[in-house]
């Protein structure tokens, strides 16, 4: 009985402190809360931009939204443990620096590309960007969210200091590559150029993968006190990843790289020995088996479709001059050959989006 009680009384002091935790807002998650100041927040800076056709605030309403949020349930719950305060300022060190970063770059460039082909106004499209912003906010932040609502102190285990690691590692990564590729930008020099500088020489997006890193890493010290529902929020991450391999982040960067550099051989080399996504010496990847760099570096075809399918059309039109040449007259084969060499038009890629996930180029933060 003594040793019940011994384990009890521990039991309590370790994870229910609960005199030092306020009432549940809405839900005992925090995420009813969550949800209004991130509707109301974007609402109104959707009202700003719409209305004056300004698109100076978008990725300020984003970032600045997240850093709201996980300071108000954190001062909401007042569960000061350790690793709810050091969760908590790493996400509004993270925060705080992409907002100022992103918000300084639009001054900086004067506007915003994602939108020169789109209605600034009162339109669908332009309200969709910021429903989809909204929703990343409340997904991404859930994991932090849930954990501020959360009064148990669980003392820190090895897991949760590697997962603070994974945060400090993913967040130098993403500081270092976005200022280097903004620094390269700047410098008239490098007009036309494709940025292979710094970190960019052993990764094509290294900002991406600080970014998927440093969020892994956050939900794995969150975890910890996680039961039940609440392990839901692995959709942050998984969300944030599922953005930047398929849909805003790296396809369309890569598109629109090959569309500008690729008939540049110097660019083309650049690709084939450097990682897509995971630092790693090119002088090591350039040799590795195609199957190889599938599985381990993700270097899925979707990321050469430019490529691949300008060579399609090139093979099609040596093998049918009629298919590039609607007037019958077979071009020369100098013709159909130097034709590899013009480039389509290029797309713009996706600058600064914070609702798809901060830095330098966001498809959900897309590289400049």
């Amino acid at each position: 009985k003594k040793d019940i009680q011994a384990t009890r009384e521990q039991t309590d002091r370790r994870f229910c402190r609960m005199s030092q935790c306020a009432v549940p807002v809405l839900d005992e998650y925090y995420l009813g809360i969550t949800a209004i100041i991130t509707v109301a927040q974007q609402f109104l800076f959707f009202l700003i931009a719409a209305g004056l056709k300004f698109d100076k605030v978008t990725d300020f309403a984003g970032c600045s939204n997240f850093v709201v949020v996980v300071l108000v349930t954190f001062l909401l719950a007042q569960s000061f443990f350790l690793r709810q305060v050091l969760v908590t300022i790493a996400s509004l060190l993270w925060g705080f620096r992409l907002t100022g970063y992103l918000f300084y770059r639009i001054l900086v460039t004067g506007t915003d590309e994602r939108f020169d082909d789109k209605n600034r106004g009162f339109s669908f499209e332009f309200a969709l960007f910021w429903f989809v912003q909204a929703v990343w906010v409340m997904v991404v932040s859930s994991p932090v969210v849930i954990l501020n609502s959360r009064c148990v102190d669980v003392p820190m285990g090895a897991a949760d200091w590697v997962g603070l690691a994974m945060w400090l590692i993913g967040w130098l990564i993403e500081t270092v590559g976005d200022q280097q590729k903004f620094n390269f930008r700047q410098n008239p020099a490098n007009k036309g150029r494709y940025c292979d500088i710094g970190l960019w020489k052993i990764s094509r997006h290294p900002n991406y993968f600080g970014e998927i890193f440093l969020w892994w890493g956050i939900f794995i010290t969150c975890s910890a006190v996680f039961e039940y529902e609440m392990w839901v929020s692995i959709v942050g991450p998984l969300f944030l990843t599922f953005l930047l391999f398929y849909v805003s982040g790296i396809p369309l960067l890569e598109d629109s790289a090959d569309k500008k550099h690729g008939s540049k051989p110097e660019y083309l080399d650049y690709k084939k020995s450097t990682s897509v996504l995971i630092p790693f010496p090119p002088s090591w990847f350039r040799d590795l088996p195609p199957v190889v760099k599938l599985c381990l570096f993700f270097e899925f075809p979707l990321y050469s479709r430019v490529l691949n399918n300008r060579d399609a059309s090139l093979e099609t039109g040596l093998n049918n001059p009629s298919a590039i040449d609607p007037t019958g007259t077979a071009p020369k084969e100098e013709e159909a050959s130097g034709a590899r060499l013009l480039s389509p038009e290029g797309v713009r890629p996706r600058v600064g989006s914070a609702a798809f996930g901060g830095g330098e180029e966001r498809g959900y933060q897309a590289e400049a």
